[in-house]
């Protein structure tokens, strides 16, 4: 099965381990991420959301009207819309895009961050209500015939959505979360559930999980697995190692610079989310695990989000995604620390060594098929 590359688009060139040097809100630095994602080999990139950041819908928008190829990843929060809004939102989104759309529901696992949006609901009422969302956006974009929902979150008579998805399509739904609500939620409504770059064996975990969680829900397929990594790459494993110490040198310069912070939505120290909980857990055993998993980035970040990196030449770093292949993983996301040079150097140099072994063991396994 085909391989799939999730990067990520920014209006600002600003991480962790760097100072923003573009304007705050750039929107030429926009075109200039994607493009390079465009022109570079990656299947989509996505536009992430956060409370105080710019609406991604409409960022999407724009990137749509100005890029041909590059599909499109909504991170959607439920709590800032009504379903029936978001299901109209994302169908007229689709057809701007010619059917380029996919979404990712983003449940919140930091009750600070939600309530910073008015959201004052626990995290297993969080989920709770994310399932109902999505079954309500589902429905309006399949259905032929007015119908009404009475459910526990939404409650709305006689809707149906004239316009729908391009070409009849149904844009793919993403989902993640390592807590039990979330593996229960996710493996039952999602196309796709991502997790973050654990070493091999915590992978395999989680992917069993998935899979019995979907079982569980009677689906007879479950969700492709998407995995999330932070690569640096070198020329020589020396000097991919050396920048990977410069990396968190800086990141622990932006810490101490900013009196032990580096993000407001995230705490360095006993983080709320499962997700990041298990990173830091898996830190705390070493830093090196399998052929190239490097845990000093999560440790440094409190495991925020995607900070997990794989380290070496572009040549091992391949392999080591290869490796997360045969577990099953299908989508990969990476992200570099220099957003735009490690996107590129990434597309060129990593993407084509994992597309190409992949369609040879595709070959291969429809060769031992057929004969």
């Amino acid at each position: 099965m085909p391989v799939e590359f999730l990067g990520i688009a920014t209006t600002s060139d600003a991480s962790e381990t760097t100072d923003r040097t573009t304007a705050p809100f750039d929107k030429k630095y926009l075109e200039r991420i994607v493009r390079a994602h465009e022109d570079n080999g990656w299947t989509r990139v996505l536009f992430a959301y956060g409370s105080s950041g710019p609406e991604p819908s409409a960022l999407a928008a724009w990137t749509a009207a100005r890029l041909d190829s590059v599909e499109l990843l909504l991170a959607h929060r439920p709590n800032v819309s009504y379903p029936t809004f978001a299901a109209k939102s994302f169908a007229t989104l689709d057809q701007l895009s010619e059917g380029r759309l996919s979404v990712h529901f983003i449940t919140g696992g930091n009750d600070h961050e939600q309530r910073r949006e008015g959201d004052t609901l626990t995290k297993d009422e969080r989920y709770a209500r994310t399932q109902e969302y999505i079954q309500v956006v589902k429905k309006a974009w399949s259905s032929t015939e007015p119908f009404d929902h009475h459910g526990s979150f939404y409650d709305l008579d006689d809707f149906l959505l004239d316009t729908k998805p391009f070409e009849g399509r149904t844009p793919t739904i993403s989902f993640g979360g390592s807590s039990d609500a979330a593996f229960r939620v996710g493996a039952a409504e999602a196309d796709i559930y991502a997790v973050w770059g654990e070493p091999l064996d915590r992978t395999a975990e989680q992917i069993l999980r998935v899979r019995t969680e979907a079982a569980a829900a009677g689906r007879s397929t479950p969700p492709r697995i998407h995995a999330a990594f932070r690569p640096i790459i070198g020329a020589t494993e020396e000097l991919a190692w050396e920048k990977a110490h410069r990396i968190l040198d800086r990141i622990e310069a932006r810490k101490a610079a900013a009196g032990g912070v580096l993000s407001r939505r995230h705490p360095i120290d006993k983080p709320e989310n499962a997700g990041s909980q298990r990173l830091l857990e898996i830190a705390a055993q070493g830093d090196r695990f399998d052929t190239a998993l490097w845990t000093a980035t999560a440790r440094a970040t409190g495991g925020a989000g995607n900070s997990n990196a794989l380290v070496g030449t572009p040549e091992t770093v391949a392999q080591a995604l290869l490796a997360y292949y045969d577990l099953g993983v299908r989508i990969i996301s990476a992200r570099g620390y220099d957003l735009l040079d490690d996107a590129t150097d990434f597309g060129r140099h990593v993407i084509p060594i994992v597309r190409e072994e992949v369609a040879r063991r595709d070959a291969e396994d429809a060769s031992a098929q057929a004969a």
